[in-house]
């Protein structure tokens, strides 16, 4: 809806400076303006890896060694209790000191975005199967406009890899099931690669 709002406003706009000056001058440059709006609708969300049949088989997809509990899920954050269980910046400004009892995974994410939402049921899954082990923790842009800053998330999907010592690290995109699993279970719980 808001697109074809757009298209209809350049379009009247075109209308209007074709009677006035050169056609193929204007021609140009509205062609280059709706390349670049069409370029950063593209980019709005990321550069989203998966596919949109990744993200279905993974809302359908079973723990393969069902060891489910299925109360845990994904516990959404604000700013005053990522400050009391993630990292309290304020106090620690220069400084990385995580405040939680065992690693942690952080989804940035927006309600409107098509690439968290091919995110979100993978999330759960983690939370579920690592319940006890790992915590998963989402953060809404939207409404958490200053975690977003500090963390300088500019586009989402952007999930933060947290283990319980060392640095955190930021991986910006969709990426697939499998690929968040191995970064759990290698990065995280120190878990060694199965032997191929």
């Amino acid at each position: 809806m808001i697109l074809k709002r757009y298209i209809k406003i350049i379009l009247i706009f075109a209308a209007g400076l074709i009677h006035k000056t050169n056609k193929h001058l204007i021609m140009k440059k509205l062609s280059v303006i709706m390349i670049l709006f069409f370029a950063a609708n593209l980019m709005a969300c990321s550069n989203s890896e998966g596919s949109e049949k990744e993200g279905t088989q993974a809302k359908t997809e079973v723990s393969k060694d069902n060891k489910t509990n299925s109360n845990a899920a994904p516990e959404h954050l604000t700013y005053d209790a990522f400050l009391e269980k993630v990292w309290n910046f304020e106090s620690h400004p220069q400084e990385w000191v995580y405040e939680g009892d065992v690693p942690c995974v952080i989804d940035f994410y927006a309600d409107w975005c098509g690439p968290c939402k091919r995110v979100a049921p993978i999330m759960d899954e983690l939370a579920k199967k690592y319940d006890g082990k790992l915590k998963i923790y989402k953060i809404n842009v939207d409404d958490e406009k200053q975690l977003a800053s500090v963390f300088r998330v500019r586009s989402i999907p952007s999930v933060l890899f947290v283990p319980k010592k060392g640095k955190p690290q930021m991986q910006t995109g969709a990426m697939p099931r499998d690929a968040y699993f191995k970064v759990v279970k290698e990065q995280l719980l120190g878990e060694k690669p199965a032997a191929k």
